[in-house]
C-alpha cells in the first residue's frame, strides 16, 4: 500500500459497514452515500460493527486498491458522537488510529470565573 501521506484526503465512513463488500460494494458507498469522487487522490476508510476489521479503498493511476487490516485482540478506536457521517481526518491522526490511539475523543469546553 502507498503511504497514507501520499494522499490529499482521508475520509472515514463513520457508520459500520458489512465488510463482506469488496471494491464494487464499497465504491457504491463512496459514490452514493459519501458523495465523493472515487478517482480523487483520496483514501476511503471503513470499519465493521465489531471494530475488529478495517478496509481502506483508494484509486491509483491504474485502478482500485483495497487494503484490509484485522485486529486479533483489540478494537479500532472509532468516532461515536459525531454529527457528520463522512469525516475528513488528517494523515497523522489516522496513523494514530492504526496504532490504537483514540483521536476521536473531544475535550469538553472549560468555563472558569477567574485565573489563579
Amino acid at each position: 500500500m502507498k503511504s497514507i501521506f501520499d494522499f490529499e484526503s482521508l475520509y472515514v465512513h463513520r457508520d459500520p459497514v458489512d465488510l463482506r463488500k469488496n471494491i464494487n460494494g464499497l465504491s457504491v458507498i463512496v459514490k452514493e452515500e459519501m458523495k465523493l469522487d472515487l478517482k480523487s487522490r483520496s483514501v476511503f476508510i471503513f470499519c465493521n460493527q465489531k471494530r475488529t476489521h478495517m478496509k481502506i479503498l483508494y484509486f491509483d493511476r491504474t485502478g482500485f486498491a483495497l487494503w484490509l487490516k484485522r485486529l486479533e485482540d483489540s478494537k479500532f478506536p472509532w468516532p461515536k458522537n459525531w454529527d457528520e457521517e463522512t469525516i475528513l481526518v488528517a494523515a497523522n491522526d489516522f496513523e494514530l488510529v492504526l496504532d490504537g490511539i483514540n483521536v476521536w475523543t473531544r475535550f469538553s469546553d472549560i468555563h472558569f470565573e477567574h485565573v489563579v
